[in-house]
């Protein structure tokens, strides 16, 4: 329905279509890598690609990537739709990338589910849904990665390095810092995720030192 008043909406479903069901897994490992901005995704994203000669995915992917603007001034549940299938049009090209290397992705559900449910959620973290309820669940039609970190760094840290980057803060990030129990709730929707679960890495030591950490886990759960 939104098609007729948002042409973007359509281009988004003919892609979704396009994907085959139940997208299967190659032989290499995917890992998904979670977190707030300016945690550090791009900088550990980049050097485990370089480590593992592996190959970098982000979502939203890049076929649709650039409506984003567009969606994130939607009402949201429109804006949710657009990063749900932004989620499976990402896994078909992960099914492909991993028949031919270890794949890295930049952010995959556990960012459009958790985002979801701290909005949806009014007042603190207490007011989230029960840690066992089932919008914590993977969805089962959805290509599941092997491993997810989920980066934490402590909030004045955070807003430390925003500062520094300089950059235009999204709605969602003006949101985070605006308002620490919309940040609370995310995070605490991020640890709560299962089948697969978050490891928590912390990404406040050097990049080296996470780096590290990161590769350590890697190794221990998927090769």
């Amino acid at each position: 329905q939104c098609a007729e008043r948002i042409p973007e909406a359509e281009a988004v479903l003919d892609l979704l279509e396009k994907c085959p069901e139940h997208q299967k897994k190659g032989d290499f490992p995917v890992i998904v890598f979670e977190g707030l901005d300016a945690t550090g995704k791009t900088t550990v994203t980049e050097a485990v690609k370089d480590n593992l000669n592996g190959i970098l995915l982000r979502s939203p992917p890049p076929c649709i990537s650039q409506w984003r603007t567009v969606f994130d001034d939607e009402p949201t549940p429109i804006k949710r739709a657009f990063y749900a299938a932004g989620n499976y049009i990402l896994a078909s090209e992960i099914a492909k990338a991993s028949t031919q290397a270890p794949v890295i992705i930049d952010r995959y559900w556990h960012s459009t589910a958790a985002y979801t449910i701290a909005t949806e959620t009014n007042g603190k973290v207490q007011d989230l849904p029960p840690a066992h309820d089932e919008v914590y669940q993977w969805p089962e039609d959805l290509l599941k990665p092997d491993l997810v970190l989920l980066l934490t760094v402590d909030p004045e840290e955070r807003a430390l390095r925003l500062q520094r980057r300089g950059l235009e803060k999204t709605k969602e990030e003006a949101e985070l810092e605006a308002n620490s129990l919309f940040r609370q709730r995310v995070e605490e929707s991020y640890r709560r995720m299962v089948n697969p679960a978050c490891q928590e890495v912390d990404a406040s030591p050097s990049k080296e030192e996470v780096l590290k950490t990161v590769l350590q886990l890697i190794n221990k759960h998927c090769f």
